[in-house]
């Protein structure tokens, strides 16, 4: 059986895509302490991003860190609960996907603390 939604084009798909990534972003700021936990310290980062980066490459490097935690937060998320759909019983393959997701989770966030630990320092030391 062919999916119905997959024969929308132009601006109608656009309307649909954004409607649902609407939804996405609010399921997960209702059911993801973690995604809502980033999203506040994401908004005072974002515009910092502007006062610490010197060229507009550092601040987009700056302000893509924290988007970065975000987007790897949303898959992550999204991942649980395919795994959880398909079952709650604990399974080894589950665990380990779930597991992967919380790495790569923890490898953003690294990545971000890094890049705006160094900002920082150049900035404030340098």
């Amino acid at each position: 059986m062919a999916n119905p939604h997959k024969g929308r084009t132009g601006l109608t798909r656009i309307w649909h895509a954004a409607r649902n990534s609407t939804a996405g972003m609010a399921a997960a700021w209702r059911h993801e302490s973690a995604f809502r936990q980033e999203t506040a310290l994401a908004v005072p980062m974002l515009p910092a991003a502007l006062w610490l980066g010197n060229s507009w490459s550092e601040r987009a490097i700056l302000a893509g860190t924290v988007l970065l935690v975000l987007i790897v937060e949303l898959l992550n998320s999204g991942l649980e609960a395919a795994i959880d759909r398909i079952s709650l019983e604990h399974h080894e393959l589950s665990g380990r996907a779930k597991d992967y997701g919380s790495a790569a989770v923890l490898l953003s966030l690294l990545t971000c603390g890094a890049t705006w630990a160094a900002a920082l320092w150049a900035r404030l030391l340098g």
